[in-house]
């Protein structure tokens, strides 16, 4: 695959199929961009647990913190990881050995983060892989609501959003399952 560019249908096939998401690196500091990441993605619907072993025990955004993806419990559908591009392989390692016992399908690395012997990994394994992306720019992009935020989608339609049921300003990328 090319992980230069991916079309909006694999991302939102992604985004509409998880429903757990184990977040490496999360932070429990509001301005850093995993916490913001993170609140975005609880707010939509999803389950985010968050990774991070000087961390471990306490609570972010509600949710107890683990160690280590060992920690996690089944089903976790994704692996996000907010860790630097050399770390991202042993992490993808780790992920893949846990595949099966998590019911695993994406490993996820984010905005910066590219590790093509990490990602041909995964896919040998199985497992989609997203590169350079985040999740929560990319739930907003595909669904419109970025649009609320000032930024041009580049589209124009009259056709009308798929809205939450959480306000206007809630868009969704199709119904939860």
């Amino acid at each position: 695959m090319d992980h230069a560019r991916y079309s909006d249908d694999y991302i939102a096939g992604i985004l509409g199929d998880v429903r757990v998401i184990a977040m490496v690196g999360a932070s429990a500091t509001p301005n850093r961009p995993s916490y913001f990441a993170m609140k975005y993605l609880i707010g939509k619907g999803y389950t985010v647990i968050p990774v991070n072993p000087g961390l471990l025990g306490q609570e972010i955004l509600k949710q107890k913190v683990v160690g280590s993806l060992a920690e996690l419990a089944a089903p976790v559908d994704m692996i996000d990881i907010f860790r630097n591009s050399e770390a991202a392989l042993a992490v993808t390692r780790e992920a893949i050995g846990l595949k099966d016992k998590l019911g695993l399908k994406v490993v996820w690395m984010q905005l910066g983060v590219t590790n093509e012997a990490a990602a041909s990994e995964a896919e040998a394994a199985g497992l989609k892989v997203v590169m350079n992306r985040c999740p929560k720019i990319e739930y907003g992009r595909l669904s419109g609501e970025i649009g609320w935020s000032g930024v041009n989608a580049g589209t124009i339609s009259s056709k009308r959003p798929l809205l939450s049921g959480r306000g206007v300003q809630s868009h969704t990328l199709a119904p939860k399952r």
